[in-house]
């Protein structure tokens, strides 16, 4: 026991020191040296094992008297979360970036009690699978050979919300906040992360944006490349038929020629599905369009993806790109049990995004140091040196400026 106590007490150690290393470079971002000192704190207790993520828990993990504290940081104190988020991608492109790295967009849902909270109303949240009082927040993660993790976010605002401003003055919306749909607030963090200059090749989705038309012809615009799933009642343009539905031209197409592939690690193993792909009429020179069709080995029931790709791209390609979506669960999943993503105790707007962006630079650091536990080969061990070496010379240089 007592071997076990002192390895413990030296990971701690330095996890510790990883991170005030990480904060060294970020704290300027707090203001005053006092909450500096709180914004660091809440991040050990997030990372920390405190049951429960809440104000009282996370000020005693601090050795603090009251929660004042932890509220002070999360709702009255002078501090640009942006700028945070803005940090942390930074930090996420030099630990894992990679060129052949996925964004992933998705939502989940904040189960909510009462009316008061920001966005909050009942909605069907995918996290619950059925309708619930809750907030839906839409984010954006990064896969790549080196991990995943969580990169930005945006809250979802009912209708039932920006339409009552009364109600939005009450928990502190901006004024020029207006409706957005989840795909729209989808485009905003893409937006972000090409300005950021994030290295990846593909974005992935679920139905949700895969069926938003516009968001589909948008990345087209940007000649970014995606495999976005979508229902079969959607509408795409082929030489079979021309316009028609996504199961019509399926049904028109056959015989198909299947391929069993793997995409990718599941709670079970390996994922393997048959796979089959469709042209699709392109106007853009640069890629090509294409009807991505998975069907169950099992019970032979299909997912459809629309995708747009550089051209003789391989199906192996496209299959591991639309694997690659079920990563978002996982980063979820890990974000909500390790690093208190949804344990939150905020109602208003800022407070919201204050949290749940200081969760995912949790989730982003604990990420990052789990990559360099497992891998210990010298090529990562080079890369990892030489990434937070990048890193650090550019955040001097921003706190220089």
């Amino acid at each position: 026991m007592d071997k076990i106590t002192g390895q413990y007490r030296k990971y701690r150690e330095t996890w510790l020191t990883e991170l005030e290393d990480l904060f060294a470079y970020i704290g300027y971002r707090f203001g005053r040296r006092e909450m500096q000192e709180r914004a660091l704190d809440y991040l050990i207790g997030l990372l920390s094992p405190v049951e429960r993520k809440n104000g009282w828990q996370l000020a005693e993990a601090a050795a603090h008297r009251s929660p004042y504290s932890v509220q002070h940081l999360l709702d009255r104190a002078h501090w640009d979360c942006d700028a945070v988020r803005d940090d942390l991608v930074d930090y996420l492109v030099q630990e894992l970036g990679d060129e052949d790295g996925v964004l992933v967009v998705d939502e989940t849902g904040f189960l909510k009690k009462g009316v008061h909270s920001v966005g909050v109303q009942r909605q069907y949240s995918g996290t619950a699978g059925r309708i619930e009082n809750c907030q839906i927040g839409v984010f954006l993660s990064y896969a790549s050979k080196y991990g995943r993790a969580l990169m930005d976010r945006e809250l979802y605002l009912p209708r039932s919300w920006t339409d009552d401003r009364p109600r939005c003055a009450a928990a502190k919306v901006p004024e020029a906040v207006e409706f957005a749909t989840k795909p729209e607030l989808a485009r905003r963090m893409i937006e972000r992360a090409v300005a950021a200059r994030m290295p990846f090749a593909w974005v992935t989705g679920d139905e949700v944006y895969g069926d938003d038309r516009r968001l589909r012809i948008w990345l087209e615009q940007q000649d970014l490349h995606f495999v976005l799933a979508v229902a079969r009642n959607q509408y795409v343009w082929s030489d079979v038929l021309g316009e028609s539905t996504v199961s019509r031209l399926v049904e028109a197409s056959e015989p198909l020629q299947w391929q069993t592939l793997s995409a990718g690690d599941g709670a079970k193993g390996l994922r393997w599905y048959e796979w089959a792909r469709i042209p699709l009429l392109s106007w853009q020179v640069s890629g090509e369009r294409s009807l991505l069709l998975r069907r169950s080995l099992s019970d032979g029931k299909l997912a459809y993806y629309v995708c747009y790709a550089p051209h003789a791209t391989p199906l192996e390609t496209l299959v591991h790109v639309a694997g690659t979506r079920w990563t978002v669960e996982e980063c979820f999943e890990a974000a909500k049990g390790e690093v208190g993503l949804d344990q939150y105790e905020v109602r208003s707007w800022h407070g919201w995004y204050r949290h749940i962006t200081l969760s995912m630079l949790a989730h982003t650091y604990l990420t990052a140091l789990c990559v360099h536990e497992i891998d210990t080969s010298d090529f990562k061990k080079k890369h990892r040196t030489a990434t937070m070496r990048q890193w650090k010379a550019h955040r001097l240089q921003a706190i220089s400026h």
